[in-house]
């Protein structure tokens, strides 16, 4: 029971959530890395607060109403383990928001650090890109990013599950983008047309057996389809490789993500001369492979 009557101004409310989202060990990663993030972020949402500006604010008072709003938000993230972007159906990518629900998996993809100034070295500059293909949409964050960069391309977004991809449409509309954006459901290339791309991106599921049984609470409200591939979390990645060739132009490439998952692909695939991508906090998450070397590594 969270003690409302005793909690008087912000940060009171501050102060106590971080407390009890260290008792009670939450586990982090959906957007916060920790639980002064989480709890600052929860409170400004829940207040209708700029999610920047937190100082000017701490010692404010919150009326009964704000004080039952974010003592029922808070209860749920601990009692419930319901990860904060489901809680306020809010996740973001940089400066780009997005409508998630427990439909998708929360966005969290590196693959939105590298575009489209990474990839050039790869792709060329971002004029010259006509054609995307993002695979495993979810909820069309990185097919939306895609648009963003690439301004005079033509998007795919391609995912197996309907549900995934009636967020992903919220979202595309949100952004304005349906008419350069087309959202297709998938089993991986199945279905997509008999059509090559400049690009293929993917933050396919990569997440093994194992640690599938050690995910925390938090983790397992998310679409379990979105996370497990196989024994060895390959099984997306195996088909990726094997059928991007006849879907990529001539010097085109793929671009993956298989979060901890390095040393597995690079045991399964010893011919593929895989580039890994540092991103700002993580550097052998996501590799670049062009068409030409995916054909020669067969």
């Amino acid at each position: 029971m969270i003690p409302s009557n005793e909690l008087i101004t912000l940060r009171d409310w501050l102060r106590y959530a971080v407390s009890r989202f260290g008792e009670t060990q939450l586990a982090f990663g959906h957007g916060s890395t920790e639980a002064y993030d989480e709890a600052a972020y929860l409170l400004l949402h829940a207040l209708h607060l700029p999610l920047d500006r937190l100082e000017p604010f701490l010692d404010a008072r919150l009326t009964e109403n704000e004080r039952e709003r974010v003592g029922v938000l808070f209860s749920r993230r601990i009692d419930e383990r319901i990860p904060a972007a489901y809680l306020t159906h809010e996740a973001w990518l940089g400066d780009f928001r997005f409508y998630v629900d427990e439909r998708v998996i929360i966005p969290r993809s590196y693959i939105a650090e590298f575009l489209p100034g990474t990839l050039e070295p790869f792709v060329g500059p971002a004029d010259g890109i006509a054609t995307a293909l993002d695979m495993c949409t979810g909820s069309g964050c990185l097919a939306i990013l895609l648009a963003h960069a690439y301004e005079r391309a033509d998007i795919d977004a391609v995912d197996i599950s309907s549900d995934a991809l009636a967020v992903a449409q919220r979202n595309v509309s949100d952004y304005g983008l349906a008419a350069r954006i087309n959202l297709i459901r998938s089993d991986l290339f199945e279905n997509v047309p008999n059509k090559s791309y400049d690009l293929i991106i993917c933050n396919p599921p990569y997440v093994d057996l194992r640690a599938m049984e050690e995910l925390p609470a938090e983790y397992r409200h998310e679409p379990e389809l979105a996370l497990a591939s196989g024994d060895d979390g390959l099984d997306a990645v195996r088909v990726l490789l094997k059928e991007a060739p006849r879907f990529l132009n001539h010097g085109a490439c793929l671009v993956v993500e298989v979060g901890h998952q390095r040393a597995a692909v690079e045991s399964a695939f010893p011919r593929l001369p895989l580039t890994w991508l540092a991103a700002a906090q993580k550097d052998d998450g996501v590799f670049v492979v062009t068409r030409e070397e995916l054909v020669a590594g067969r």
